[in-house]
């Protein structure tokens, strides 16, 4: 089996312990975070897949070999990831969400932390198809897990005995771990980030048929034709992935205060014409 090798602080290699990460953001300084080639090198964004899986089409941002091993082009990385990021501040502050798509075992914990800490819907378990192409079905069966959980939280299945409480429980809980991700999401969002092209190639064709944008993390035996805004990357390292991710949930987090700033303004525009 191909190994990337990668030793850097901010996590393990191609088979971190991911389940390690499951706050890897809940107390992360997000204002000393930069773009910077030289935090990437460290954390392993540049080590692509062997030479012999390489795909013609990511020949563009690939540097050069090493080992047998594809290198990428960090200053072609940093600049496709300031592309993505812009538009996707530009999707926030235009009031819509992006759903953060990650099922891969290494990235699905930093995926998840990572939609929680900026509050975006995430989808980290298999992907449920018709998810986007038939929303109304999916919308429905999240309306139900949320309405059972309420009943659940104020004790309204009290009067069921406590085998069908049980089962009522066994149901919601296997919805949660399906669906959890996704069921405050009440509309189609203006954008998917993904960080498993291969491994979540059914989210992006369910998104391109929607006209969704897809922004997604390319590693070099991938074909990128279908992803809108392209970040070359290492997506199998746990630092990579956690670096990466540093960098999206501080985009969006930004542009989620500038909304607020906005608003402020607006309303004491708004205040001081009345007066």
């Amino acid at each position: 089996m191909e190994e990337k090798n990668v030793s850097a602080p901010m996590g393990a290699g191609k088979e971190g312990a991911a389940g390690e990460m499951a706050d890897c953001f809940s107390d992360f300084d997000f204002s000393k975070l930069e773009i910077s080639m030289e935090e990437m090198f460290k954390n392993g964004v540049h080590f692509g897949h062997h030479k012999s899986r390489k795909n013609p089409k990511m020949d563009e941002f690939i540097f050069g070999v090493k080992n047998g091993i594809n290198i990428l082009d960090l200053q072609k990385t940093a600049q496709k990831l300031k592309e993505a990021l812009a538009f996707m501040e530009k999707v926030i502050m235009g009031g819509q969400k992006i759903l953060f798509v990650g099922t891969k075992k290494q990235a699905k914990k930093i995926v998840e932390a990572a939609a929680k800490r900026c509050e975006m819907p995430y989808v980290t378990e298999r992907w449920l198809g018709g998810t986007f192409t038939n929303y109304s079905a999916i919308s429905g069966r999240t309306r139900y897990l949320r309405d059972g959980q309420d009943k659940l939280e104020k004790g309204e299945y009290g009067k069921y005995t406590k085998f069908e409480q049980m089962k009522f429980a066994e149901e919601l809980n296997r919805l949660e771990t399906k669906m959890g991700g996704i069921k405050l999401m009440d509309r189609l969002p203006g954008a998917i980030f993904v960080t498993g092209v291969v491994e979540d190639n059914l989210a992006i064709k369910e998104a391109r048929i929607k006209n969704i944008p897809v922004i997604a993390l390319a590693d070099t035996n991938i074909d990128p034709r279908d992803i809108d805004y392209i970040i070359p990357a290492n997506e199998d390292a746990v630092s990579s992935l956690k670096i990466l991710m540093a960098y999206v949930v501080k985009a969006v987090l930004v542009a989620k205060q500038k909304v607020v700033v906005e608003k402020a303004a607006l309303d004491k525009a708004a205040a001081e014409v009345k007066n």
